[in-house]
């Protein structure tokens, strides 16, 4: 086990650290973008005064890097509400914004790129063009990519904000028109609760935000930022599993939004790798949804490479082979077979040819 595991499955183990465990912690935790989410961790089990100094100024430094971050954040949720305010709808937030809006334990140290939104499939033309005018502006200006998005994705091209450089996501669904799994979007959002004091901003339900953090991991193709992202789940379970309820709930959820088998890779593999206490009925509920025998052991092996940080500490002979077959999986299952040849083709050789000439 790396010591970033063994430090995230038990936080009070920092104190026993020396020099060198503590640099070969911060090296993983760089890797795995958890530098922030270390100091958190130190301060929430009483263990800032045992930190050396060395140490203590990086997550210091991390500290600030997230505090800023936030108030960035927080600046632009409140734009983006104003961009869309003629919509008199919630503003649905998803991944990290979320759990950073709504104070999750989730949400602390996390550190992430964009701000992704959900809106009504119906409503992207008007609110892509609301942004528009409040300052944002599309990427990927390559032919294919914006037929790719459009037509295929279940979000816009990703937009930045032209003076500020910050960027959007907008979704109208949690994956993509080609994927063969199809959560209903209409579920999902007459489920999303209200942030207490940001009025006008919502996240997804409980058992929907674990859900779609779930789906996002295990039917995504990269995973240099696995580990953050299986915490993410690990934390919202901690956090939402003392609420009345919510575990006799997940698994019909789940079946009820076709996201039964990457939820029980999600609680798979926290229990396996972050200890993550999940009911043994809430297992037995979810034994259906797993893949037979001979492919959960390989995804086993796939997997407990994939989720570690990218960091030589961490890696076997096997380590890139298991992310390149993730890679492929991921693709896999989100587009049939086609149309992925298709796609791959373009980008291999299509594209490439058409930014050189540009």
């Amino acid at each position: 086990m790396t010591v970033l595991l063994e430090i995230l499955r038990a936080p009070q183990k920092m104190a026993d650290l020396d020099l060198a465990g503590w640099e070969l912690l911060l090296r993983q935790a760089t890797a795995a973008n958890l530098s922030a989410t270390l100091c958190w961790l130190s301060e929430e089990e009483g263990l800032a005064d045992r930190v050396p100094p060395a140490a203590r100024r990086h997550l210091d430094w991390a500290r600030t890097i997230e505090t800023r971050h936030r108030q960035a954040v927080q600046f632009e949720i409140r734009e983006i509400q104003r961009a869309l305010a003629a919509f008199r709808m919630p503003l649905i937030l998803l991944k990290g914004a979320a759990y950073m809006a709504a104070g999750l334990a989730a949400g602390r140290g996390r550190l992430f790129s964009d701000i992704d939104v959900l809106v009504p499939k119906a409503l992207l033309p008007d609110v892509e063009a609301a942004l528009m005018l409040g300052g944002w502006a599309t990427t990927h200006h390559d032919a294919y990519d914006q037929h790719y998005y459009r037509q295929w994705m279940h979000e816009l091209p990703p937009m930045v904000h032209i003076r500020r450089g910050n960027a959007i996501d907008v979704h109208h669904a949690i994956l993509p028109e080609t994927a063969p799994l199809r959560p209903d979007p209409d579920l999902l959002r007459a489920a999303a609760q209200p942030v207490p004091g940001l009025p006008g901003v919502a996240t997804l339900a409980p058992a929907d935000m674990v859900l779609h953090s779930a789906v996002h991991l295990f039917f995504d193709g990269e995973f240099d930022k696995g580990l953050r992202d299986l915490y993410d789940i690990h934390r919202l379970l901690g956090e939402f599993g003392n609420r009345p309820g919510f575990w006799q709930g997940l698994p019909a959820r789940a079946r009820e939004l076709e996201l039964a088998r990457p939820l029980f890779y999600a609680l798979r593999y926290c229990r396996r790798l972050l200890g993550t206490p999940v009911p043994q009925a809430v297992l037995d509920a979810l034994a259906p949804a797993a893949p037979n025998r001979a492919l959960l052991g390989l995804m086993d092996q796939l997997f407990a490479r994939a989720l570690l940080p990218v960091h030589a500490s961490c890696e076997d002979r096997f380590s890139g082979l298991a992310r390149f077959a993730l890679y492929l999986r991921g693709n896999w299952l989100r587009m049939p077979p086609l149309l992925l040849s298709r796609h791959l083709f373009h980008k291999a050789f299509i594209s490439p040819r058409t930014s050189a000439a540009q």
